[in-house]
């Protein structure tokens, strides 16, 4: 199998590592976002590799087809001609139980929402994360939890799942089921900031008021906010097991 793979950050630099590792051969080409690491062991390889190209651009620049196309935590959409340019299309490597959460900020609105966590691998379509499911894995959550713990345990499961599925995912792949997003929910980047105000004249479930405050709490990110006598307030919250 010939693979193209589009990886970034710490999820990327370790499924190339497991390839580069045990199936280098699959390796047809490398896309990473700027000279990291991943691009660093690319070219320590002698595997194909450029860096900050737009997937339009890149699949002009494409000579031929690959089988399978691999967005390993790639940060952008990528356009329908460069999915053409995979015999059998892109996955996708989506931090989420699918169809739960698709879009951006799954650890935050997973506590908000109380919806089920996990990670999915799914094919690519024209939708955002609405693809066909290849493979799941669930992962439970508690009080303790919140918005940062949930990104880690989301980090390290996804590239658990993608080593469990890769010996069998042409059978998987042919395989997917398609997700029913009448039960999911969807969310854009631009909804965050809103959705983390404190409102302190509203009434509020105990319940939900911690599951905001847990939900964006996250060591060097903003937290949830309100206003009073004209100044600006931040809140994060730890909750700790007895």
């Amino acid at each position: 199998m010939k693979l193209l793979i589009l990886a970034d950050g710490y999820v990327g630099s370790k499924v190339c590592d497991y390839l580069i590792k045990n199936f280098f051969e699959d390796i047809g080409m490398i896309v990473t976002t700027s000279d990291n690491e991943i691009r660093q062991k690319a070219l320590a390889h002698k595997i194909q590799t450029c860096i900050n190209v737009s997937s339009e651009i890149l699949a002009e620049e494409i000579k031929g087809y690959f089988d399978l196309g691999v967005l390993a935590w790639w940060p952008q959409i990528i356009c329908e001609s460069l999915v053409q340019k995979a015999r059998l299309g892109f996955i996708n490597m989506h931090p989420s139980l699918l169809p739960y959460n698709r879009g951006k900020n799954y650890n935050f609105w997973t506590l908000v929402e109380k919806n089920p966590f996990g990670v999915s691998l799914h094919r690519v379509d024209k939708g955002i994360d609405s693809g066909d499911i290849i493979s799941q894995k669930e992962i439970p959550y508690d009080w303790t939890d919140n918005g940062e713990s949930l990104y880690l345990k989301a980090r390290d499961a996804m590239i658990d799942l993608f080593k469990e599925t890769y010996s069998d995912l042409i059978v998987k792949i042919e395989n997917a089921i398609p997700q029913n997003l009448s039960l999911g929910s969807f969310h854009n980047s631009s909804e965050l900031e809103a959705a983390s105000k404190i409102e302190l004249e509203n009434q509020y479930k105990g319940e939900d008021l911690i599951n905001l405050m847990r939900a964006r709490t996250f060591t060097g990110y903003p937290g949830c906010w309100f206003e009073a006598d004209g100044c600006r307030y931040e809140v994060t919250i730890s909750i700790r097991k007895l």
